[in-house]
């Protein structure tokens, strides 16, 4: 594929190989203005990869070293996101500008990236993660309207269906065993994901951040029989 070189100073090295792969839309009100930031000196952000609606893919900073796109972050008891991840920013305005879908031509050029950056690193599918995955609390990208599930059946992530689990929605201020084991299911999964017992914010903030990426028909929060059931077969796919 075609590479648009536009090299950005906002980078430094790794302390480890690569071994997850980070996906974010860029909130931004156009490609050219997210570029810009991206290659700000005094942004200091960045990313590996910038892919365009039209599907123009631009390289940013290389993969052996270590860019600035997760900010405080925490997936499966690592802190340290950008030492660890490539990072590819899609250009989308975002919840704040406009959100919409991400065009065929962006999503294949995606597709076609990962291929390559697969064949470079190993990354599990189950380390395929969006931005609010590894920081719920933060962020929302790429949000609800991003096709996981057609990415997985292109071969990168995690991708389950299930039908509803009997029991009753947990949600804020629920307590007890059922929030123990749904807390301890995000924990295995990656979240940071203390199990307290407690359905408190932070579990919310984890319930929504879960159904973003893979129930993203209703995301409200609420841990309902379909969260669960997602959850329960994301570990079995995730465990192999």
């Amino acid at each position: 594929m075609t590479l648009i070189d536009a090299p950005s100073p906002n980078h430094d090295a790794r302390t480890r190989l690569p071994d997850m792969i980070v996906l974010h839309y860029t909130g931004m009100p156009s490609g050219e203005a997210a570029l810009g930031r991206l290659r700000d000196p005094a942004a200091k952000v960045s990313a590996h990869y910038l892919i365009e609606e039209d599907g123009r893919l631009f390289a940013l900073v290389p993969e052996a070293r270590r860019a600035w796109h997760a900010g405080v972050s925490f997936w499966d008891g690592q802190h340290d996101i950008n030492g660890v991840s490539i990072g590819i920013e899609l250009v989308n305005p975002g919840h704040e500008w406009g959100y919409r879908p991400f065009p065929p031509a962006q999503m294949t050029s995606l597709i076609t990236l990962l291929d390559e950056v697969r064949g470079r690193w190993q990354i599990a599918d189950a380390r395929i993660l969006g931005h609010s995955d590894v920081a719920p609390a933060r962020k929302t990208d790429p949000g609800e309207l991003f096709d996981w599930q057609g990415l997985a059946k292109a071969g990168h992530g995690l991708w389950v269906e299930a039908a509803s689990a009997p029991g009753a929605p947990l949600s804020i201020g629920d307590e007890g065993a059922g929030v123990f084991a749904l807390q301890a299911g995000l924990a295995r999964l990656g979240y940071e994901s203390p199990p307290s017992g407690r359905f408190e914010p932070h579990t919310a903030s984890l319930i929504t951040a879960f159904q973003r990426h893979w129930r993203p028909q209703r995301v409200d929060g609420v841990a309902d029989g379909e969260t669960r059931a997602r959850l329960v077969r994301l570990l079995r796919a995730a465990a192999g």
